[in-house]
């Protein structure tokens, strides 16, 4: 059983469970569940931003901690700050050391787009998601069938949040529905964690232009960047590059003011 798999089985018993614990009837009436979505495609594609969506996330599979005492509130309020286009906060405990909690406080510090980073496999985690103040959330191709990415997309809609589809591997471009707001390519492979962005910049050209493309994990450097800006992506999802420092608002920072310089 490969990385990606253990994630996945042990996130059906957590939504079995949290079904009991939290009902749907009860995350509805959350403070945050009326709010009007802030738009992650919106934000990437102004003029005034980079396209940067600064992940927090204290630990990986793959890298073990991060950054275990990062503080959410400092961390979300400094990256906007920094000039980030979004947030994307890692909601899974077990793998990645986050919770919703993390979420909903920096919904309470932040008016941006907020990306639910999880493994969503069930609608409730979608209703789920816009209670703690989500407004996008990450479907993965690589644990959906084409119709459960078009029935979760579908139902996420319903509810006003936007959509960022994750491929890996051009078997999954199929995913690919018109409820879908965003594409995102990881870089990394969820099942062995090894990094390719080469594939990642070849498999965009099979992507319609229409959808706002965007590059996830294995980001470290400017001139990564401007490849895959030259290859037409507008988001850049980073999360490890910033939180190794000990000071992750401020790598942020310092690294979106590079980026400028550069462009």
């Amino acid at each position: 059983m490969n990385i990606l798999e253990k994630i996945v089985l042990e996130k059906r018993s957590e939504v079995k469970e949290r079904k009991k614990l939290y009902p749907t009837a009860l995350l509805e009436k959350s403070l945050f569940f009326d709010n009007n979505n802030v738009s992650i495609k919106d934000y990437i594609l102004r003029d005034d931003k980079f396209g940067i969506i600064a992940e927090f996330k204290r630990k990986s599979p793959s890298k073990g901690m991060i950054n275990e005492y990062a503080d959410i509130e400092k961390v979300s309020i400094g990256y906007m700050q920094a000039g980030a286009s979004a947030l994307s906060v890692l909601t899974d405990e077990k793998f990645f050391g986050g919770s919703s909690k993390d979420l909903t406080t920096a919904r309470k510090f932040n008016f941006c787009p907020i990306l639910r980073k999880d493994f969503i496999i069930d609608e409730y985690q979608i209703v789920e998601a816009k209670s703690i103040g989500a407004d996008v959330i990450l479907l993965i191709s690589a644990i959906l069938s084409t119709s459960e990415v078009e029935r979760l997309a579908k139902f996420a809609k319903s509810l006003g949040l936007e959509i960022l589809l994750e491929l890996h591997d051009e078997s999954e471009l199929n995913h690919i529905n018109q409820h879908v707001d965003l594409v995102g390519i990881n870089n990394r492979n969820l099942k062995d964690f090894s990094v390719n962005i080469n594939k990642s910049i070849e498999m965009a050209k099979a992507i319609p232009d229409d959808f706002v493309k965007v590059a996830e994990s294995g980001i470290s450097n400017i001139d990564t960047i401007l490849r895959f800006r030259e290859n037409g992506f507008k988001g850049f999802l980073m999360g490890e590059r910033f939180m190794q420092a000990s000071r992750p608002e401020l790598a942020c920072k310092n690294f979106i003011a590079e980026l400028k310089k550069a462009i």
